[in-house]
């Protein structure tokens, strides 16, 4: 593990992980739709946004604890649903639910997941929640939802995002998609990665054969190279505000509704029983002309008025981006890509590492603004640049 031990922040890891991965399994991981512009536009939003100062404040009691969705939480933040997790690291979501649960956080486990819920159940311990994809076969989606409720997971994530679908061309220009096709191009590019081939892809193949999705409906548990056949999850097109209504009747621990943008969604997601609502653009993965996540956050904490738990995902890479959402109103955020970067440079300690760096910056950069507690975490702290010049600059052909 000595290049982690020379990881100092999240791009640190990235780069390490972007070298042992296949392009397609990393690219899959680390990039967008379409011309990348929702992004890019992501992490611009962060920047964008500075921090005031505050000097000569007692730090002794300095404390990231927070209480999220009624339990405590060592930090402001849960692993967000990945479902390519498992091709990252062997039982990737194995390594993050115990990294996790380690640094007293909450993992989402994602219905795209290789690793069953209930081998997360018995083996990481920790908070559990679990992400769910709708299927056109809505009794499929309850069955799912049952097993994560007798496996004991505490909260489910309904995905409303999905819509008809996405455009990543990069995936079909690396060769990789799901069912997984076998080609000269990508023999290439796993053999150019033996470590990868022999540590993720080897691993499962002399233990449990070719990964699958343990997660799926068991008629549609067809090994990667096989797909799922005619199943496909449901889209936004064929969803409503009734299918949430009856999954949160039938849902007994907290639910919360990942894929809001708009305060009147926010809205409807509150009247429709969520307990908690995720601020998110998909990590820009989606949707390329969308709004960045932390840009929709203070009007959609303005129409919920208290009466959720808000959390934002889409384009974190460092504590004080963390800061700068709970500032504009956020309780938690969920954290994607930095984690996969971890688990893919190094298992579960790469994991704990990430988490380790986004924690220590947090606690820095929460000194600097003079704030002991997440609570004391406001807008007054946050300063955005003036509107740039309204004159229309010259259009060079």
């Amino acid at each position: 593990m000595a290049q982690i031990d020379r990881c100092y922040n999240i791009a640190d890891l990235r780069r390490v992980a972007r070298r042992r991965l296949p392009k397609g399994v990393f690219e899959y991981l680390d990039r967008g739709s379409e011309d990348e512009v929702a992004l890019a536009h992501n992490r611009a939003a962060y920047d964008r946004l500075k921090l005031k100062t505050r000097v000569l404040a007692d730090l002794r009691e300095l404390s990231t604890d927070v209480d999220l969705l009624g339990d405590a939480s060592a930090l402001p933040l849960a692993i967000a649903p990945t479902g390519i997790a498992g091709l990252c690291s062997y039982e990737g979501e194995l390594a993050l639910a115990k990294a996790a649960a380690k640094a007293g956080v909450p993992f989402t486990l994602a219905t795209g997941s290789i690793t069953s819920m209930e081998k997360i159940a018995v083996e990481a311990g920790g908070r559990l929640w679990f992400q769910l994809y709708m299927w056109q076969e809505e009794d499929l989606s309850y069955q799912l939802v049952q097993r994560a409720k007798d496996a004991g997971f505490e909260a489910l994530v309904v995905t409303v995002d999905a819509a008809l679908g996405n455009n990543r061309e990069y995936n079909q220009r690396n060769g990789f998609s799901i069912p997984f096709k076998v080609s000269a191009r990508s023999i290439m590019d796993m053999l150019r990665h033996p470590r990868w081939m022999l540590t993720v892809l080897g691993r499962y193949l002399i233990t449990s054969g070719m990964p699958r999705h343990e997660n799926y409906p068991a008629k549609y548990q067809h090994r990667i190279t096989r797909g799922t056949g005619q199943a496909k999850p449901m889209r936004q097109s064929a969803m409503s505000w009734q299918d949430i209504a009856r999954l949160r009747e039938f849902w007994p621990g907290k639910f919360i509704v990942k894929g809001i943008l708009r305060a009147e969604d926010a809205v409807l997601a509150v009247e429709h029983g969520a307990d908690g609502i995720v601020v998110s653009n998909h990590g820009g993965r989606n949707l390329d002309s969308s709004v960045a996540s932390i840009d929709a956050l203070p009007e959609i904490v303005s129409a919920v008025a208290g009466r959720a738990t808000i959390l934002l995902d889409s384009g974190i890479r460092r504590g004080s981006d963390i800061v700068k959402a709970l500032a504009l109103g956020a309780d938690s955020v969920l954290i994607g890509r930095a984690t996969l970067y971890g688990i893919s440079a190094g298992g579960q300690q790469g994991a704990e590492k990430a988490l380790a760096i986004l924690r220590s910056e947090l606690r820095k950069t929460m000194a600097y603004v003079g704030c002991r507690e997440v609570s004391e975490l406001g807008p007054e702290i946050v300063a955005t640049p003036p509107d740039p010049p309204s004159e229309t600059a010259e259009i060079l052909p």
